[in-house]
C-alpha cells in the first residue's frame, strides 16, 4: 500500500473517530434532554397539583383534570395521585394506576424520585403544608421519544456515513498535496545514473524534513560523484603516468640484452633505468598520496579552526625543514574579535594544501626565500603565498591545477604536477578559492581566500 492511501486512510480514521465520538456524545445529550424533559413536563403537573390541592381544599379530581386540560398539554396515558400521610390516595382519578407503599415510603425518604416503570416514566414529590404531609406522583407514556431516538439514530448515521466519504476524498487529496514534492523527488531520482551523477535534486521550497532529505540525498550524491571521479581519476593517472617509465625501462633493457655491450653501454644503460625507475617510484608515491588525500576528502568534515594558529604550525615546520631565513611571514592587522580569524575547514587537509604551494615555491624558485602574507579582511580571510622564481607563463596559469599536469619550463624539475592539484581540491572542500599572479619571469604569487565564519 503506499504512503498516499495510507495516509489518507489514517486521516479518515482519525476523523471518523473524532467525528463518531462527537455525533455519540451528541446523540446521548439529546437522550438525556428528550428524557429530562419528559420528567420536567412530569413535574410541572405535581408542581399544578400542589398549588391547586393545598390552596382550594375542596378541589376534586375533576376540576384537576379541567385544569390540567386547560392550561397543560395532556401527555399520553398521564396519572397524577396525591397521598396523605396513612398513605391513602386523597382523591381518585379513572386510571387503574396505583403505587405501593413501598414507592410512597420512598419518596417521603428522598423527598423526589425519578424512574422507569415498563414503558412509563414516574415522577414524584414530598409536599410538606401545615394542612398535612403528601406524596405526588405523577406518571404517563412517552410515546414519541423512541420514535425521535429512531429519527436521531437515522441521522446521525447519514452524517456520518457522508462526513466519512468527504474525509475520505479530502484525505486523498490532502496526502497527494503533501506528497507532491516527494513525487518529484522520486521522479528526479529516475534520471538519475553512473552516468550522470552530476545531477542534483531540485530543493524544496519550504525548510522542512523534506528538504532535509533533499540536501542530505544531494550531499550522498555528491560524495558518490567524487568517489566515482576518484575511481576513474586514480585509474587513469596510474595508467598514463606508469606506462611512460616502464616503456623506457624496458626499452633500455631490451636495447642492452640484444648484443653483447661494453661496460660503459651497460653502464649508462644502469643509470638510464635507475632514473626512470626513481621517476617511477616517484609516480606511485604521488598517486599514493593523491589517493589518501581523496580518501580523506571524501570523509572530511568541516569544523570552526583558526587560521593563525595553522600559519604558525606551518611557519614551525618549514624553519626546522629549510631554516629561519627561508620563511617570511608578515600579518595584517589583528581583529579585536577572535573569532574572525575561524573558518569552516578541516586543519589536517588545510594543511597538506598549504604546504604543497610552499613546497611548489622552493621546488620551482631554487629553495630561493618565500614570503607568506595573512591579512583578515572584512569578509575574508587572505593568505598569500609568494616566491622568487622564474615565475609561471599564462599559458600554463589555466592548467596548473590539473593532476599531473607540468609546464615545459619545469621538465627539467622533478616533480608530478599533483601537488597544485590537491590544494586546488581541498581549497575548493573548504569553500576556499584559490588564484595566481604572475607575469612569467619574476616569481609568482598564490592568493588563497577562505570566507569567516563569524
Amino acid at each position: 500500500m503506499k504512503i498516499k492511501t495510507r495516509l489518507s486512510l489514517y486521516f479518515t480514521l482519525i476523523s471518523c473517530g473524532a467525528l463518531l465520538l462527537v455525533l455519540i456524545a451528541l446523540f446521548f445529550a439529546v437522550f438525556g434532554f428528550l428524557q429530562t424533559d419528559f420528567n420536567k413536563r412530569l413535574s410541572d403537573r405535581i408542581n399544578v397539583a400542589t398549588q391547586l390541592y393545598l390552596k382550594a381544599d375542596e378541589i376534586g379530581a375533576d376540576s384537576l383534570v379541567q385544569v390540567q386540560q386547560r392550561y397543560l398539554e395532556r401527555l399520553p396515558n398521564e396519572v397524577i395521585r396525591v397521598y396523605s400521610d396513612n398513605n391513602k390516595a386523597a382523591f381518585n382519578t379513572t386510571s387503574n394506576l396505583v403505587w405501593s407503599d413501598k414507592i410512597i415510603e420512598q419518596v417521603r425518604k428522598d423527598d423526589f424520585i425519578e424512574y422507569e416503570e415498563g414503558d412509563r416514566q414516574v415522577v414524584g414529590r414530598y409536599v410538606k403544608d401545615n394542612q398535612g404531609n403528601f406524596v405526588i406522583l405523577a406518571s404517563a407514556v412517552d410515546r414519541n421519544f423512541w420514535p425521535r431516538i429512531a429519527v436521531l439514530s437515522k441521522i446521525t448515521l447519514i452524517l456520518f456515513l457522508c462526513f466519512s466519504s468527504i474525509l475520505f476524498f479530502v484525505g486523498q487529496w490532502f496526502a497527494k498535496k503533501m506528497l507532491a514534492p516527494i513525487q518529484n523527488i522520486i521522479t528526479q531520482i529516475t534520471q538519475i545514473r553512473s552516468s550522470n551523477l552530476h545531477l542534483r535534486i531540485e530543493p524544496v521550497k519550504n525548510k522542512d524534513e523534506i528538504a532535509e532529505l533533499v540536501s542530505n540525498f544531494n550531499s550522498l550524491l555528491e560524495r558518490l560523484e567524487n568517489s566515482f571521479e576518484l575511481q576513474q581519476s586514480f585509474v587513469s593517472n596510474a595508467s598514463h603516468e606508469l606506462r611512460t617509465p616502464l616503456t623506457s625501462i624496458m626499452g633500455e633493457a631490451d636495447v642492452a640484452l640484444e648484443q653483447p655491450r661494453t661496460s660503459q653501454e651497460y653502464e649508462r644503460v644502469l643509470q638510464s633505468v635507475s632514473a626512470d625507475a626513481m621517476h617511477l617510484q616517484l609516480t606511485i608515491s604521488s598517486l599514493m598520496e593523491l589517493a589518501q588525500v581523496d580518501f580523506n576528502y571524501t570523509k572530511a568534515v568541516l569544523q570552526p579552526t583558526r587560521m593563525d594558529e595553522l600559519i604558525w604550525e606551518m611557519h614551525d615546520y618549514w624553519v626546522e625543514k629549510k631554516g629561519e631565513n627561508k620563511l617570511n611571514i608578515r600579518f595584517g592587522d589583528f581583529p579585536e574579535d577572535e573569532d574572525r580569524l575561524v573558518i569552516q575547514g578541516n586543519k589536517p587537509l588545510l594543511l597538506i594544501a598549504l604546504n604543497n604551494i610552499v613546497d611548489n615555491a622552493y621546488k620551482y624558485s631554487n629553495d630561493a626565500p618565500v614570503s607568506i602574507y595573512f591579512e583578515v579582511q572584512d569578509k575574508y580571510i587572505t593568505i598569500t603565498v609568494t616566491d622568487s622564481g622564474p615565475g609561471i607563463k599564462p599559458g600554463d596559469i589555466d592548467n596548473i591545477f590539473k593532476s599531473f599536469y607540468r609546464a615545459e619550463s619545469t621538465r627539467n624539475i622533478q616533480g608530478t604536477g599533483v601537488g597544485l592539484f590537491i590544494a586546488h581540491k581541498i581549497i575548493d572542500l573548504c569553500h576556499g578559492s584559490i588564484q595566481v599572479e604572475s607575469d612569467g619571469s619574476t616569481g609568482t604569487s598564490f592568493i588563497i581566500k577562505f570566507k569567516k565564519t563569524a
